[in-house]
C-alpha cells in the first residue's frame, strides 16, 4: 500500500506527532485479526486526517467505509463540541468491531454508524457535510462523488484515499480498479467546482475543496 520506501515512511512516522494509545491498539488488533490489514489508515495517513479535520472544524463528517474505525476516530477529533460523524460500510461482520474500537475511543455518542451500501444510503442523508472521506469500492468513487458533492458546502473538503492504487493507475490499465480510480481523479481534475490536490501519501489521497461559485 505504500508508495514511498519503507525507509522514508519510518521517518516521516518519527517526525510525526505519535498515535494514542487507543489508535495504537487499534492498529495492532487489525493486524493481528484482520485479513486485509492493510485498508487501515495507520499512523501517517491518520495524523493526516485528524489534522485535517482539526483545522476545519467541521459540525458534521460523513465516511464511506468504516473497517475497524480507526480513521473515523481520528476524522472525530476535529469535530465541534456538539459535532458527529456519520459513518458507512456494507461489511455486517466488521459493525461490532468499530463499534468497540468507538466507545474505546470515547468517541461512540459522536459517531452515527450505518449499515448498508453507500450508493443507497447516502441518498438518504439530508444533513450537509464540511468533510467526506471517501474509501470504500473503488469503482464506485465516481459515483460516491456525485452522491456527495451537493451535500458539501462551499469551502467543504472531501478526502478520497487509495488513488494512486499502489501504482497501478500509471502501469495496469487493465485493471477494473486502476481504471475506475483513474477515471475518478480526471473526474474531479475537471470539475469547475472543486480544487483538489494529489498528496502522494501512503497510497495516496486526493484532497478536494469545493468551491464558491
Amino acid at each position: 500500500m505504500d508508495i514511498i520506501d519503507p525507509e522514508f515512511q519510518r521517518y516521516a512516522e518519527t517526525y510525526t506527532s505519535p498515535e494514542s494509545d487507543v489508535l495504537k491498539q487499534i492498529n495492532r488488533d487489525t493486524h493481528a485479526r484482520m485479513l486485509k490489514p492493510q485498508m487501515l489508515s495507520g499512523h501517517l495517513q491518520g495524523r493526516l486526517l485528524a489534522m485535517i479535520s482539526q483545522m476545519l472544524r467541521p459540525k458534521r463528517i460523513l465516511e464511506i467505509g468504516t473497517y475497524t474505525g480507526y480513521s473515523a476516530v481520528c476524522l472525530a477529533e476535529g469535530l465541534q463540541e456538539r459535532g458527529q460523524l456519520f459513518t458507512i460500510d456494507n461489511n455486517q461482520e466488521l459493525e461490532g468491531i468499530a463499534r468497540a474500537n468507538f466507545n474505546a475511543a470515547g468517541v461512540s455518542e459522536k459517531i452515527t454508524y450505518l449499515l448498508g451500501d453507500a450508493r443507497d444510503v447516502v441518498p438518504t442523508l439530508d444533513d450537509s457535510f464540511d468533510l467526506v472521506f471517501i474509501d470504500a469500492d473503488k469503482k464506485s468513487y465516481s459515483t460516491y462523488f456525485d452522491l456527495v458533492i451537493d451535500k458539501v458546502p462551499p469551502a467543504g473538503v472531501i478526502l478520497a484515499d487509495n488513488v494512486l492504487r499502489n501504482g497501478t493507475v500509471l502501469r495496469d490499465k487493465k485493471d477494473k480498479d486502476a481504471f475506475a480510480i483513474h477515471t475518478f481523479n480526471q473526474k474531479v481534475s475537471n470539475d469547475t467546482r472543486v480544487e483538489q490536490i494529489l498528496l502522494p501519501i501512503r497510497d495516496g489521497v486526493l484532497m478536494i475543496r469545493k468551491l464558491s461559485l
